[in-house]
C-alpha cells in the first residue's frame, strides 16, 4: 500500500529571511578567512619552521589525547550506561563539566591540580620528579581533560541503545564478560566508537584556553596548531591564516564523515 505523498508547505518569508541572515552571519566570516588566504603562498607558509613544529606537536597531542580518552572513556561510559551505583548522576555531570566550563578556568583548574605546586603535581614532583607544566605532557593532559567528554557521552548513548539480546545470547552459549564485550559489544557499538574518537580528536586538536594556562606557549614543545595561530596572527598573518585553513579543513572533513551520526541516517 502506498502512502500519499506529504505537501510540502511554503515556509514563511519571515522565516526563510532569518534564516538566510543566520546562515551568513555564520558563513562570512569563513569566507572572509578564505578570501584573505596567501593561496600563492599557502605551501611555503604550511612548511614555514614554526607552523612545522605546530602541526607535528599537535597530531602527537591530540592523538595521545585520544588515545588517552579511549582507554579510560570507555570503562567510564560503560559504568555509567550499565550500572545503577550511588551517584551515577553527579558522576555524569561532572563528566560532561569540561564541555560548558571555559577553557581557560580548566586550565587554571589543572594547573592547581597538577601544576608543580598543585595539589597532586606537588607531590608527583616532589616524590618522582614529574612535572606537567611547560612540557608536551600538560599538552596532552589538558587536550584529555577538555575532549575525553565528547567521547565518553558518545559510547555511553551507543551502550544504551544497543540491543542487549545479543550480549545475553553469547554469555548464554559461555562467553566470558571480556569475551562477550570484545566479540559483541565492541562491533555494535564500532561505529559510535569511531564517532566519539573523531569528535574527541578534533576537539583537542583545536584545544587553546586550558592548554596555554596549563602548559605554556613553547615552541616545539607545547606550542599547539591554536597556540602558533595566536602568536603568528601577530608577527606572520600569512602563516596564520595558512594554519588556520588547516584546522578549518580538519573541521569540515570531521563534520563531513560523521554527518549520518548527527542526522541519525546515512541519507543525503
Amino acid at each position: 500500500m502506498q502512502h500519499p505523498t506529504i505537501r510540502r508547505r511554503r515556509p514563511p518569508i519571515f522565516v526563510v529571511a532569518v534564516a538566510t541572515i543566520t546562515v551568513a552571519f555564520l558563513a562570512i566570516p569563513l569566507i572572509g578567512l578564505l578570501t584573505q588566504a596567501s593561496w600563492s603562498t599557502l605551501w611555503s607558509d604550511l612548511t614555514n619552521p614554526v607552523a612545522v613544529d605546530a602541526l607535528e606537536l599537535s597530531l602527537i597531542c591530540s592523538l595521545w589525547a585520544t588515545g588517552l580518552s579511549l582507554l579510560f572513556g570507555v570503562p567510564l561510559a560503560w559504568v555509567l550506561a550499565r550500572t545503577e551505583l550511588p551517584g551515577r548522576s553527579f558522576v555524569r555531570a561532572l563528566t560532561t563539566l569540561p564541555m560548558v566550563l571555559p577553557p581557560v578556568v580548566g586550565g587554571v583548574a589543572l594547573l592547581l591540580a597538577f601544576g608543580r605546586t598543585g595539589l597532586v603535581g606537588r607531590l608527583l614532583y616532589d616524590w618522582f620528579g614529574i612535572q606537567f607544566t611547560f612540557h608536551t605532557s600538560g599538552a596532552v593532559l589538558a587536550e584529555t581533560f577538555v575532549a575525553m567528554p565528547f567521547l565518553i557521552i558518545t559510547v555511553e548513548a551507543a551502550l544504551r541503545q544497543m540491543d542487549r539480546r545479543y550480549e545475553e545470547a553469547a554469555a548464554n552459549l559461555g562467553a566470558g564478560r571480556w569475551t562477550t564485550f570484545r566479540r559483541v559489544t565492541l562491533p555494535m557499538i564500532g561505529p559510535s566508537l569511531v564517532a566519539g574518537a573523531a569528535l574527541t580528536w578534533a576537539r583537542a586538536l583545536g584545544e587553546f584556553g586550558a592548554t596555554i594556562t596549563f602548559a605554556g606557549n613553547i615552541q616545539g614543545r607545547t606550542q599547539t596548531l591554536p597556540l602558533a595561530i595566536y602568536l603568528e596572527l601577530q608577527a606572520n598573518e600569512h602563516v596564520a591564516i595558512a594554519l588556520s585553513l588547516a584546522l578549518l579543513a580538519v573541521s569540515i572533513i570531521v563534520l563531513v564523515s560523521l554527518r549520518g551520526r548527527w542526522l541519525g541516517t546515512s541519507n543525503s
